[in-house]
């Protein structure tokens, strides 16, 4: 897959030219080192156009999975007069799209001033304006996971049941493993059976090792996962906990304790906090990501189920809701992956030019 997270790569070690350059009477050599250099270009040209072929299956899935987001935008912008009528259309699109009323009026607000700046008359530029100013409002949100500064990373994810939480850890697991890493699983999510099941799946499915006890405190799971990640020397550590609603006191408590207790596992612990979200749910998710993020600090979204939403716009909202953070010196908690579909490569690592040229439609 491509780009999908990053390993933070140890500064490379200096050789002597005696171990690195032939000598210049070694004809062999000479002709050794030219033919791995050719094999090597022709590999990384053969990796290039695989990873254009996904790239480009992967925009054309994200394109037509926010088409009912984006469809009120296709009549706004086939306006022929940039009027207050355009702006009206503009603004029932940006809304019913569930963008929020003041990600709504960052956008307009933004969108007249350039016009007006640039003596903007046609739809085409108006469409263009309206994916740069998206694309700047979003990118903060744009950014990749990196692995390698600890040993085990320890990845805590939670998330309200049936946003697809435990799948997407699957998922992330599978690429994960794909790229040479190691993974160990927590199943910590003991409030429900059929999550602890899914997860041995997934184990099962990506050939990797599993934490899980019937019953257990998942807490204790949580625990044991880490140390054990550390004494078998794991790249990750993923730890799916119980899904739960915000408004649940006694399990966000739980999460809470689940968190404090990875800590006495290891003290630099858990090194990423992600929330899985349903892009179904609209605006609902921005309270989601307010609740946990109060009660347990997150470092990263993921978002699912864009494909066929009409609710996509809620991106905006979260991108705002992260620059009132950043105002007051807070961290942005930026989303690190989308989905729209059930397949693993229908989970990627969200970009934010991207994501705005397919919610306009461009």
């Amino acid at each position: 897959m491509f780009s999908f997270f990053r390993k933070k790569t140890p500064e490379p070690a200096v050789s002597s030219l005696e171990d690195n350059t032939p000598s210049p009477s070694d004809v062999n050599g000479s002709l050794n080192v030219t033919q791995t250099t050719l094999e090597k270009r022709d590999s990384l040209d053969k990796d290039s156009q695989s990873t254009t072929k996904l790239r480009t299956l992967w925009l054309s899935k994200l394109k037509e999975g926010l088409k009912r987001t984006g469809q009120g935008f296709k009549g706004a912008l086939n306006l022929t007069t940039i009027d207050d009528h355009l702006y009206d259309e503009l603004e029932s699109a940006l809304l019913s799209a569930d963008t929020g009323f003041a990600a709504t009026q960052h956008v307009l607000d933004a969108l007249k001033e350039k016009i007006r700046q640039k003596g903007i008359t046609d739809q085409q530029s108006v469409k263009s304006l309206l994916v740069d100013i998206l694309t700047s409002l979003l990118k903060p949100l744009e950014k990749e996971l990196i692995l390698g500064e600890h040993k085990p990373t320890v990845i805590m994810v939670a998330g309200v049941n049936g946003a697809g939480k435990t799948t997407s850890i699957g998922k992330i697991t599978r690429h994960l493993s794909d790229s040479g890493v190691s993974v160990l699983l927590a199943a910590a999510d003991t409030f429900r059976a059929a999550a602890r099941e899914q997860l041995l799946t997934w184990a099962d499915r990506n050939k990797v090792e599993i934490i899980s006890q019937e019953s257990a405190d998942p807490a204790a799971v949580s625990f044991d996962a880490v140390s054990a990640g550390k004494a078998r020397g794991r790249d990750v550590v993923l730890i799916d906990t119980a899904g739960r609603l915000s408004t649940q006191t006694h399990l966000m408590e739980e999460l809470k304790k689940i968190k404090r207790v990875i800590q006495k596992a290891d003290e630099t612990a858990p090194h990423e906090v992600l929330l899985v979200i349903d892009g179904n749910t609209g605006q609902n998710a921005l309270t989601q990501v307010k609740a946990f993020d109060e009660a347990v600090a997150l470092t990263g979204l993921v978002v699912t189920k864009l494909d066929g939403t009409a609710k996509g716009g809620v991106l905006a909202a979260i991108a705002l809701w992260n620059t009132d953070r950043l105002k007051v010196g807070r961290k942005v908690v930026p989303v690190y992956f989308i989905g729209v579909g059930e397949k693993l490569e229908d989970l990627q690592r969200f970009n934010a030019l991207e994501f705005a040229q397919a919610l306009i439609g461009e």
